[in-house]
């Protein structure tokens, strides 16, 4: 069943105003590659000849080496939480960065590992084991390092994608926290026994700096400012309502909450001390705009965590880190927008109905209509402001409305036009964005977020 909603009592549209563009996004790939670009020179400043084979790979296994450290370095910087890049470049995006940083870390350790063990057995004339065992064994802080590379092997491993799929949210959060201890071990390896740092004072005082700056970085973003503002804020669960078969809402009290700055469209990462909940947090959207002394999260049950939040008692102690995400008013580039929502999807779109100036349309898409959840708040924002909502269920199925281009181009005139912001399951957001493409919407005017950790 398709219903459209299109009001026609008064109201008065939001004053549309073109958002600022932050060059950030585009500046910090450079600034990666700059790094980068700085790691080889000092190879190349500090190596006065490659010759033989034994040559060529230890040089190989020296740059690999280099890069792996430095690698480890910007991987860290990108989930520090630092609002300058999660604010404008997006957690989502920062996010594919990190993986596809990682993944290269991962080779370029691995290929460190097997050059520098391959070159110094050809120069010492012993078999690979041999020179495996002397190397760990024999060189300062090495026996840390291997540690450290195989802690990294390993969460490599199970951070692919099958394996991904068959863990927990929480297992695989904390299953990240074992790359600060890879960190940790492999650094005095490098300052040990790289060729490249013996010596040099001027290049040690440069990793040390590196290193140590982004040490400060996660400290006071990841750990100090979450413990703070939840010593401020001092947040308690206020009343659990029921929104939907398997959807509720979560709603929150505190002190100052203006103060935690939460855009709509945003997302916080909420710690629940309850029991079976204190020891993890995860990440759910704003379902309302904040208010000094009110939030609200909507969340529907997909798992062990989400499904006892259906039972949490009024007055549990709550902390939250965050506001996260670059899923906000500033992405729009047009004054026609569309919100496409996919369940409980609609959460951070509803904050955007609310408050996005310009010409707003929403299209809510759900199994069945008792699925559509907040339509009584997504009418009365329709009224106030002459938006239009179409809701759109799969079930029955003679009213359902394919999400093709040519479905969402009979919702929406001129589609190609609109800035989208889409958010909803995975499948639902990959037919989605295909959909959108195939109907005129450039990739620059789609916005969605995965807002995972």
């Amino acid at each position: 069943m398709t219903t459209t909603f299109t009001p026609t009592t008064a109201g008065r549209g939001l004053r549309h105003r073109r958002p600022r563009r932050s060059a950030v996004p585009y500046l910090v790939p450079p600034m990666i590659w700059a790094g980068a670009a700085g790691v080889l020179a000092l190879w190349w400043s500090d190596t006065s000849s490659v010759v033989g084979p034994s040559g060529w790979l230890t040089g190989a296994g020296r740059i690999t080496g280099l890069l792996a450290g430095y690698a480890c370095a910007v991987l860290l910087v990108l989930m520090a939480r630092v609002p300058l890049l999660d604010h404008t470049v997006g957690t989502d995006r920062l996010a594919r960065w990190h993986a596809l940083g990682g993944r290269c870390t991962v080779g370029l350790a691995l290929a460190h590992t097997l050059l520098i063990i391959w070159g110094y057995s050809l120069t010492s004339h012993t078999n690979v084991v041999s020179q495996t065992s002397t190397l760990v064994l024999d060189y300062p802080d090495l026996l840390k390092g291997t540690i450290g590379f195989l802690l990294f092997l390993v969460t490599g491993v199970l951070s692919a994608r099958a394996a991904r799929r068959r863990m927990s949210y929480e297992t695989w959060h904390y299953l990240h926290f074992a790359t600060y201890l890879a960190v940790f071990l492999t650094f005095g390896h490098q300052l040990s026994n790289g060729a490249d740092f013996v010596g040099n004072r001027t290049a040690q005082a440069a990793w040390y700096a590196l290193f140590l700056g982004v040490a400060a970085l996660l400290a006071w973003y990841r750990f100090a400012v979450p413990v703070r503002r939840g010593l401020r804020h001092r947040l308690r669960v206020a009343a659990i309502h029921r929104e939907a078969p398997g959807i509720v809402s979560v709603h929150l009290t505190g002190r100052h909450l203006d103060e935690l700055g939460g855009a709509p469209g945003q997302f916080l990462c909420w710690r629940f001390l309850a029991r079976g909940l204190w020891w993890t947090a995860n990440p759910y959207s704003l379902s309302a705009p904040a208010h000094p002394g009110h939030l609200r999260i909507t969340v529907k049950t997909a798992g062990g965590h989400s499904a006892a939040l259906a039972h949490l008692r009024p007055g549990t102690r709550v902390w939250a880190e965050g506001p996260y995400g670059a899923f906000t008013a500033d992405r729009r580039t047009a004054h026609k927008v569309l919100l496409l929502a996919g369940g409980v999807g609609i959460t951070p779109l509803r904050t955007l109905f609310e408050t996005l100036p310009g010409q707003v349309s929403l299209v809510y898409r759900a199994r069945r209509p008792d699925d559509l959840a907040l339509r009584g708040e997504l009418d009365a924002i329709a009224a106030r402001r002459r938006a239009t909502v179409h809701y759109v269920v799969d079930e029955p199925a003679e009213h359902s409305s394919p999400l093709t281009a040519r479905g969402l181009s009979a919702l929406v005139l001129d589609l190609a036009a609109h800035d989208v912001y889409l958010c909803g399951p995975p499948g639902m957001t990959q037919a989605a964005i295909r959909a959108l493409r195939e109907a005129g919407v450039p990739a620059r005017r789609i916005h969605h977020e995965s807002f995972a950790l």
